[in-house]
């Protein structure tokens, strides 16, 4: 069987290569159902320990280069675990330590990067910085593939991808159901969330969906131009509601609760209106005790307060198994 299970592994690896093979990955809109499957199927298998020997040695002799402009723990380190992990190494670097400090422009350091590696994980604050990043990856012999590590408030793909997975493994319910999913706190600015809605719009293409969207105030609720493409090309299966607080229906209807935090340093200009919002919700042990024992909830992490310590203990609170998996997802995407 195990035989069996390598041979399987290894050809969806071989298929999940010939679908990503020299793309940059920048957006979660770039991925069709099949693709999205490939990449689940692929991080599954490689979270299965027996499988190491297949992956262990996949990117021998290959450099990845982690360029982040902007704080993260998870998204920098998972990224480079899975390198690691599949044999190959990292360079790190971050925006203190770079030429970025004297002035260099994006262009000029991707460029630079280009000369010194075989991909790149970028991080940066401005909302479609990696998409121009893209133009400007390649060096003399060949295109370098960017990875979109979050860019500003706009969008962060494998975000969404280790998202899905941890649905897709955890959650066993009805298939011919209406998924509730419910989306809570900084639905303006929170990236995850934005990418998060198109892949599973795509991804359940032959089931009904129900997105709530939670957010305490007018500034903060999802973008209207995503609300607007969720409607004009899936309206048939998927419902899209927005409500300002956590009302009894939703508390009743949701599988998934997706939280989020309200992100302090997307107000620069007014800190007035961060103090007025900032404790709007709080997922706590009072609080699910009414929601239903077959839901899950999800965080793409930091919290701040927005889910209380003692909500760690439930079994339906998954974040920390969702972080987890996304080393596997970020390794799918590396081979890839």
């Amino acid at each position: 069987k195990m035989d069996k299970d390598h041979e399987q592994l290894s050809t969806q690896i071989l298929a999940l290569q010939n679908k990503l093979h020299g793309q940059h990955i920048l957006t979660s809109k770039q991925f069709d159902v099949e693709t999205i499957k490939l990449i689940l199927n692929v991080s599954s298998g490689f979270q299965n320990p027996q499988n190491q020997s297949i992956y262990s040695k996949l990117l021998k002799h290959k450099i990845l280069a982690t360029l982040f402009y902007e704080p993260s723990t998870r998204t920098s380190c998972s990224f480079q675990s899975a390198m690691l992990r599949l044999g190959g190494q990292v360079i790190s670097v971050s925006s203190s330590t770079s030429s970025a400090q004297k002035g260099e422009t994006l262009q000029d350091t991707i460029r630079t990067m280009a000369a010194y590696c075989d991909g790149i994980v970028l991080r940066h604050p401005e909302k479609g910085s990696s998409q121009l990043a893209s133009q400007f990856s390649y060096n003399s012999t060949t295109r370098i593939p960017i990875l979109n590590a979050g860019d500003g408030i706009g969008e962060h793909p494998s975000q969404s991808l280790l998202d899905l997975y941890c649905i897709y493994s955890n959650l066993k319910d009805d298939p011919n159901s209406v998924l509730h999913v419910t989306l809570l706190g900084d639905l303006k600015n929170g990236r995850t969330v934005h990418s998060l809605v198109t892949l599973l719009a795509v991804f359940y293409e032959h089931r009904k969906l129900k997105l709530w969207y939670v957010a305490p105030a007018e500034p903060l609720r999802m973008p209207r131009e995503i609300m607007t493409e969720i409607e004009s090309k899936y309206r048939d299966r998927v419902e899209q509601e927005e409500v300002s607080e956590i009302t009894e229906e939703v508390i009743k209807s949701t599988r998934v609760l997706y939280v989020t935090r309200i992100q302090k340093e997307r107000f620069t200009e007014d800190e007035k209106e961060f103090e007025k919002v900032k404790n709007a919700y709080q997922v706590n042990t009072e609080l699910m005790s009414r929601f239903r024992q077959d839901m899950i909830v999800m965080h793409p992490l930091p919290r701040v307060n927005e889910i209380t310590e003692e909500v760690d203990s439930d079994p339906r609170a998954l974040y920390f198994k969702q972080l987890e998996g996304g080393v596997y997802v970020r390794m799918a995407l590396l081979v890839g």
